[in-house]
C-alpha cells in the first residue's frame, strides 16, 4: 500500500533559489509530482551559486530539489505560455517566488491561474506582508532578518561587537518554505470542502517575525515595567525603550548560558574553536538542588545571594563566573556526563562536522544521503524534519537541467514534432546561433 500523503497531488513549481524550492522539494518528499520550471539554459540560480566544480552543480541546488522533474521552459513565449497554460489546467497547486509583480508582467498571476483552473492552489512567497511599507522591496535572508527584529535582538550586548547579528539559521528562507508548506496543506485540506484552490500568501518578514515571538513577548515586559529580568543587563545596566541584544542567555527565564570548556580533540579543536557547552540553571528548588549537587556548590542552596530564582537573576554574573572556572578544565562532554546524571539540562555545542558525522542521525529522517550518480556521486542533506508512523520518505537524486522536458510535454499531450519545433524557437532550449 502507497501512504504516501500526497501521492497524486501534482505541483508546479516556478521557484528558485531557497525559499520556495525547500518547501517543494518537501512536497516532492511526500509524495507529490513536482514538475520544476526552470530557464532553458541557465535554470535556477543556485545551479552554479558556490560550485564545486564547475561542470556540476552546485550542493546548495542538490540539497534543495531532490525528486523533482525539470522541465526547461520560457514562459514569455507564445509557446511557453500555451505550455505552462496547459499544465496549470490539472495541477493541484502552482508555487512561485519571483520578484513581485513580475507573475502579473507574465501572465500567470492569481487572478490569471484561477481562472484557468479554479481548483489549483496558488502559493506565493515575497519578501514583505502586502500591508508593510516595505511590501515591493526584493528580499533576501539577511532582509527578512533585519526587518523582522531577528538581528536587532541576536548578538552581543556590549563592546566592539555590539551590533545587530544575523542568525545561522535560515529564519527567512529555508523557514519561509515550511511556513508556506503549512499554508499550501491546510489550503488542500480546505479545497475538500470547498471544492476550490485559495491563494496562500507567505511573506519571508512574517515568518521570520513568527520565530521571534519571544523578542515581542520581552517588548511587552519591557514597556511595561522597563527593565528584563532575564537579560544579563539586569540588574545593574540600563534597558532603553527597545528590547537589547543579549548574548547567550536562554530567554525563557530560565538562567542559561555558554561555558568554555578545554578541547575534546578531534573535531572539537582548539583552532575550530566550538568547545563550548551550554548549561541551564531551572528555576525550581528541587531542581536548582540537584544542579548545585552536579557541580559540586552545595555552598549556593544556604547562599541568599543564589538559593532563589529572583536572587539568581540578581547575580548572574557570579553564576557565570563560577560555573565557567568550573568547566574550564573539562571537556564539553564531560561537563555533559556529569551533570545530565543529575537532570539538568545541557548539552555541547557540535559543529556542522560533527552533526555530520553522527552516524546515529542517519536515521531516514534527521540526515539522509542521497545518490546523485556520475561525477558527484553521493551526498548528504537535511531530510524530512518529521518522522510519520506509516510513510518513509525515499530520497532521490535532483534532475539536470531540462532533463525531463520531453517526458512531461509527451505526458501532457504534446506531439514529437511539437516538442521538436518548442526546442527550435527557444521555448525549451537556447535558441542556437
Amino acid at each position: 500500500m502507497n501512504t504516501a500523503p500526497l501521492q497524486g497531488i501534482k505541483v508546479i513549481d516556478f521557484t528558485e533559489v531557497q525559499s520556495g524550492p525547500s518547501c517543494t522539494q518537501m512536497l516532492a518528499w511526500l509524495g507529490a509530482d513536482v514538475i520544476k520550471i526552470e530557464r532553458p539554459g541557465v535554470g535556477d540560480a543556485t545551479r552554479k551559486e558556490l560550485q564545486f566544480d564547475p561542470n556540476e552543480p552546485s550542493y546548495y541546488f542538490l540539497q534543495l530539489n531532490s525528486d523533482k522533474k525539470s522541465l526547461a521552459l520560457d514562459a514569455k513565449t507564445p509557446d511557453g505560455v500555451k505550455i505552462l497554460t496547459k499544465l496549470l489546467e490539472t495541477a493541484d497547486i502552482f508555487i512561485e517566488n519571483l520578484h513581485p509583480g513580475a507573475m502579473d508582467k507574465l501572465g500567470f498571476g492569481w487572478e490569471q491561474v484561477h481562472k484557468i483552473n479554479p481548483r489549483c492552489i496558488y502559493g506565493t512567497i515575497k519578501g514583505f506582508p502586502l500591508s508593510s511599507k516595505y511590501k515591493d522591496l526584493k528580499a533576501y535572508e539577511p532582509i527578512a532578518q533585519v526587518t523582522a527584529a531577528a538581528a536587532s535582538t541576536t548578538g552581543w550586548y556590549e563592546g566592539q561587537y555590539n551590533i545587530p547579528t544575523q542568525s545561522g539559521a535560515a529564519l527567512g528562507d529555508s523557514n519561509t518554505g515550511m511556513h508556506l508548506l503549512i499554508g499550501i496543506l491546510a489550503a488542500l485540506c480546505q479545497r475538500e470542502k470547498t471544492g476550490e484552490g485559495c491563494f496562500v500568501y507567505q511573506s519571508m518578514h512574517n515568518a521570520c517575525l513568527n520565530l521571534c515571538r519571544i523578542k515581542t513577548r520581552d517588548q511587552l515586559t519591557l514597556d511595561k515595567i522597563g527593565y528584563l529580568t532575564q537579560f544579563p543587563q539586569y540588574p545593574d545596566g540600563k534597558f532603553g525603550d527597545c528590547v537589547p541584544r543579549s548574548g547567550n542567555i536562554e530567554g525563557g527565564g530560565v538562567l542559561g548560558w555558554t561555558y568554555k570548556c578545554k578541547p575534546a580533540g578531534g573535531l572539537d579543536s582548539e583552532e575550530d574553536a566550538n568547545n563550548y557547552v551550554y548549561i541551564i540553571l531551572q528555576r525550581g528548588a528541587k531542581d536548582f538542588e540537584l544542579a548545585c549537587k552536579g557541580l559540586g556548590f552545595e555552598d549556593w542552596l544556604t547562599n541568599p545571594d543564589f538559593n532563589t530564582a529572583d536572587a539568581r537573576d540578581k547575580h548572574k554574573q557570579q553564576i557565570y563566573e563560577r560555573i565557567g572556572a568550573w568547566t574550564a578544565d573539562k571537556t564539553k562532554f564531560e561537563v555533559v556526563e556529569q551533570l545530565s546524571k543529575y537532570g539538568v539540562p545541557v548539552g555541547p555545542v557540535l559543529s556542522t562536522k560533527e552533526i555530520m558525522t553522527d552516524e546515529s542521525l542517519y536515521d531516514g529522517n534527521t540526515l539522509v544521503k542521497i545518490n546523485q550518480g556520475g561525477n558527484i556521486g553521493e551526498f548528504v542533506t537535511v531530510g524530512c524534519p518529521f518522522t510519520m508512523s506509516n510513510y518513509q520518505p525515499t530520497y532521490g537524486p535532483c534532475p539536470s537541467l531540462g532533463g525531463n522536458t520531453d517526458e512531461v510535454l509527451k505526458a501532457y499531450g504534446f506531439s514529437d514534432d511539437e516538442i521538436a519545433q518548442f526546442a527550435a524557437n527557444g521555448t525549451t532550449a537556447p535558441v542556437k546561433k
